[in-house]
């Protein structure tokens, strides 16, 4: 058995590692009709495109949603009918990955692109227990890995044996920041097919208006939930005092003395956040950030309202 490194987990990540949370993805019961908001900014739409297919009419009850009404019907019988939808048992997942070198960071947990992979893990394992196509697209700057949706353990394998290979985990590709967002959006627009779930894992920096606007089209037929990793440092200076940040290669001074200095800090990241928050209740996506001192998949369960609903199970049983 090849060994692992003392960093795994922390730093780095294995194929072994991703493998092994399996078990811990049957904990993840990942049902788009479980999905809920948990905090301001989360949405999740109704199904999309061919994620809904229709199966029969009934009368009219208080609380129907009208624009689901079957106007056909109730013009034939004079009575108000609704039509009613069942989900389509084939419903594609895609995960699309960030591992771009600001992923390579943390101050507290582990580094955003171990927590993302871990979650990309849980979500992939969660798709194959219920037996939906699995899809990935995994990126680093120029560099695009396509794994095509479909179903079983061994599309999930080749996902985290991708994740866990891929060059961007070497230290030489981790202080060089050739992102393209818009690039990156582009080819996921044009592999997500109708009806889709999209899991985005990403700390979604220098998303520009052409990276938005594919996205927008992409939530046009699709779900699409935007899970945002950052580190606590990104949000809040630490305290007052002179500090050190290495990237591995070079080593630069931090004062964070200068309170005027902490604000605007921490008033660029807020900006983001909320504008990441506002983009998604226009495009009736979901939002659910995640931090590097998170458990992935508690992160998930809460985020994702699946562990009210993984009470409530046990409850009534």
């Amino acid at each position: 058995m090849p060994n692992i490194p003392d960093t795994d987990g922390i730093t780095t990540i294995s194929t072994r590692s991703l493998i092994r949370l399996r078990e811990q993805a049957r904990q993840l019961p990942l049902h788009s009709s479980k999905i809920h908001a948990r905090q301001g900014g989360a949405y999740l739409s109704s199904f999309k495109g061919r994620g809904m297919e229709f199966e029969e009419s009934r009368m009219y009850m208080p609380g129907d949603d009208i624009r689901n009404m079957d106007w056909r019907v109730t013009a034939r019988t004079g009575n108000a009918h609704t039509k009613v939808f069942r989900e389509e048992r084939e419903r594609p997942v895609l995960l699309w990955l960030d591992l771009n070198a600001s992923m390579m960071f943390a101050t507290r947990g582990a580094f955003k692109a171990v927590v993302a992979s871990k979650i990309a893990a849980l979500l992939a394992w969660s798709t194959v227990n219920h037996n939906d196509r699995l899809g990935a697209l995994i990126f680093a700057g120029d560099q695009h890995t396509e794994i095509r949706p479909r179903r079983g353990k061994n599309v999930a394998l080749e996902i985290l044996g991708a994740i866990a290979h891929h060059p961007a985990w070497r230290p030489q590709n981790q202080s060089v920041e050739k992102r393209d967002m818009q690039a990156a959006m582009s080819r996921l627009r044009k592999v997500t097919r109708p009806g889709s779930l999209v899991f985005m894992i990403s700390d979604f920096r220098e998303m520009n208006h052409q990276a938005e606007v594919h996205l927008a089209n992409i939530s046009r037929h699709s779900d699409i939930v935007m899970i945002h990793i950052s580190d606590p440092i990104e949000d809040h200076l630490p305290a007052r005092g002179h500090y050190q940040v290495s990237d591995g290669n070079r080593v630069i001074p931090l004062n964070t003395s200068d309170k005027h200095y902490r604000e605007q800090y921490h008033q660029r990241f807020d900006t983001q956040r909320k504008h990441l928050q506002k983009l998604c209740r226009q495009h009736r996506m979901f939002y659910l950030p995640v931090s590097t001192r998170d458990d992935p998949l508690t992160a998930l369960q809460t985020g994702l309202g699946l562990r009210a609903s993984l009470t409530n199970q046990y409850r009534a049983g």
